[in-house]
């Protein structure tokens, strides 16, 4: 391309697709802080940044068609801080399901022994349990498995229909979407972990009642090896089914959140 090809194009971009763009990255951003595998520690920085512009660039010509952006700066400010609402509402929701996820982990780490020994998560960079590192893992596995990427982006991208840049959305009905998505992590949680509460539950009355009958018998020092071997088996029997429940609930949350917007 040479100089007056390029001076050309630099003319035939206005200031509403500047600003344009800028609005669409305002509420892209939040995607690549909230949401899952966009948001993982194991992609660095710098990469997130170049994907989140990439996608903004991509985004600009659909969500400016037949809008008239405003160029002023207080004008240009507010629309800053919608678009960031708006993002920030939809990737909690998706992430919200991803954290379920973790919150799982944590409860079987918790009721099994496995807090005792805690490591760095890879995904999120915080320190937890083993299960809730694997629990981590296999989540971002099974969401990149079932497509949960693209269902995240084209979320994203019906978003810009139903609030447009220049409008905002309905407070009242956001605030409820956003309650309910943070209301539904511990539900989430409890479900994915039940079978290994229930198990390990069983598995501490079992050797309450053997206490009881055999009073020599060290329950402490035979119990939390048997607590961790039930934890193992119940945790590889239910793993599979995981992958049914999180595709249920990211088309749950995607559809919550385009609905509360």
């Amino acid at each position: 391309m040479n100089a007056a090809s390029l001076q050309t194009l630099l003319h035939s971009i206005g200031g509403d697709h500047i600003t344009g763009f800028f609005l669409v990255l305002a509420r892209v951003t939040p995607l690549f802080v909230l949401a899952p595998l966009f948001s993982s520690a194991m992609v660095p920085v710098r990469v997130r940044a170049v994907v989140a512009v990439g996608l903004s660039i991509g985004l600009t010509g659909v969500a400016i068609h037949g809008q008239q952006i405003p160029t002023d700066a207080l004008s240009v400010a507010g629309l800053v801080l919608v678009q960031l609402l708006v993002g920030l509402a939809f990737a909690y929701a998706v992430g919200a399901v991803f954290a379920a996820i973790e919150a799982a982990g944590a409860l079987t780490d918790a009721t099994s022994g496995f807090s005792y020994g805690s490591l760095i998560d890879p995904i999120n960079g915080n320190q937890g349990g083993v299960m809730t590192g694997l629990y981590g893992l296999v989540g971002l596995a099974l969401f990149i498995a079932i497509g949960g990427d693209a269902w995240t982006l084209r979320g994203l991208a019906r978003t810009f229909a139903l609030v447009p840049l220049t409008h905002g959305p309905h407070i009242a009905s956001m605030t409820v979407g956003v309650e309910t998505a943070f209301g539904s992590i511990f539900v989430s949680a409890l479900e994915v972990a039940a079978p290994v509460l229930v198990a390990l539950l069983i598995t501490d009355i079992s050797f309450g009642m053997v206490s009881r009958v055999v009073p020599q018998l060290n329950v402490f020092a035979v119990g939390f090896p048997m607590k961790v071997g039930v934890a193992l088996l119940v945790v590889a029997a239910a793993l599979p089914f995981v992958g049914g429940f999180m595709a249920g609930q990211i088309s749950t949350a995607v559809s919550t959140a385009l609905q509360t917007l």
